[in-house]
């Protein structure tokens, strides 16, 4: 691994980019992504961008992802306390369309 790929892994790190989990489809080393450009930081090849679907985090891609998912955390502490057989349900409801839009919009992305 050269000085210069070391390098230039570290700083795309400090700028945000992840370590990805597939090794490279050269030489099976360790891989650095930041806006859709992977590194690889042994060979430093970089696989065309179809080979690698960019990621982002669900706030990034949409706010209102994040919100639902906080709603969906409230409403799952709220049937963690609920005694009340019919409440329950009615919180159940509300989780089940929560987790359908969810999924809906993660698809649209």
């Amino acid at each position: 691994m050269s000085k210069d790929l070391t390098k230039k892994a570290a700083e795309m790190l400090l700028q945000g980019a992840t370590l990805l989990s597939e090794p490279c489809p050269y030489c099976k080393g360790v891989r650095v992504m930041k806006e859709g450009h992977a590194l690889c930081i042994s060979c430093g090849r970089e696989p065309e961008k179809k080979e690698i679907p960019e990621t982002k985090p669900i706030e990034a891609q949409s706010p209102i992802l994040g919100t639902l998912e906080k709603k969906l955390q409230v409403l799952s502490k709220e049937l963690e306390d609920e005694k009340n057989h019919a409440k329950q349900q009615e919180i159940l409801k509300s989780i089940n369309s929560l987790l359908e839009t969810i999924e809906k919009m993660k698809d649209k992305q």
